[in-house]
């Protein structure tokens, strides 16, 4: 992945921290964003040598536009980038449902992934091999009474990547959903030792996926829908 550059959304959490080590490690320049500064600096910390960081607020447009453009100008492209900003509500029953859990995810998986593809679109297109891929779940196809807004945010932010994957076409960049029943890591693990996590992936696991996109052709990627429960 040498000479790639490719942007992490989100880079602060258990899966950002993953998918960032995992793509300095192959050789890509990545730059890493997080709202927290705190979270993004143990990220840095834990991260090869040069991973680049940014404190970024995704929900603010004007800023994500100028931060695309900070990182094209710097690096005179972008191959990539993996939006990672995520979250979970639920409810005890469809009935209890609070509303306010709606306004939140919508921010946090649809709001933020709309500023971020559309400051980036200009330098996926003229990159000659990029990939722009979220992490969906199976919640989106199969919702519960319980998670009605977290599902109705899935399925948003997978509709608004097939829109987006529809203005890649016929260019050589992709964007994809990565599907998970949920993510685990080791301090889940560590902090539920009695947990199986059964279905779960591991976000190493999600961090190889996101490396293997730049070994398959745009074309058959673009408006992909990739299960990784299976």
């Amino acid at each position: 992945m040498k000479g790639l550059v490719i942007v992490v959304a989100g880079a602060g959490g258990p899966a950002g921290r993953a998918v960032t080590r995992r793509l300095a490690e192959a050789g890509a320049t990545v730059v890493a964003a997080d709202a927290d500064k705190e979270r993004l600096d143990a990220a840095l910390s834990a991260a090869p040598e040069g991973v680049e960081g940014e404190v970024i607020d995704l929900l603010d447009l004007d800023a994500v536009r100028g931060w695309a453009g900070r990182v094209e100008e710097r690096h005179g492209r972008v191959d990539g980038v993996i939006h990672l900003v995520g979250g979970w509500r639920g409810a005890s029953s469809f009935a209890e449902t609070d509303l306010g859990d709606w306004a939140l995810l919508h921010d946090l998986l649809v709001r933020t992934l709309q500023h971020t593809t559309l400051a980036f679109e200009g330098a996926i297109k003229r990159s000659e091999n990029s990939r722009f891929a979220i992490v969906s779940a199976q919640a989106a196809a199969k919702p519960t009474e319980n998670n009605a807004c977290y599902a109705t945010a899935k399925v948003a932010a997978e509709t608004w990547m097939l829109a987006f994957a529809d203005a890649l076409r016929g260019t050589e960049s992709a964007a994809v959903t990565l599907v998970v029943k949920a993510l685990v890591d080791d301090a889940m693990r560590a902090a539920k030792p009695e947990a199986k996590f059964l279905g779960f992936t591991d976000v190493a696991d999600l961090a190889e996926a996101v490396a293997g996109l730049w070994k398959k052709p745009a074309a058959d990627l673009n408006g992909a829908r990739v299960d990784l429960t299976t």
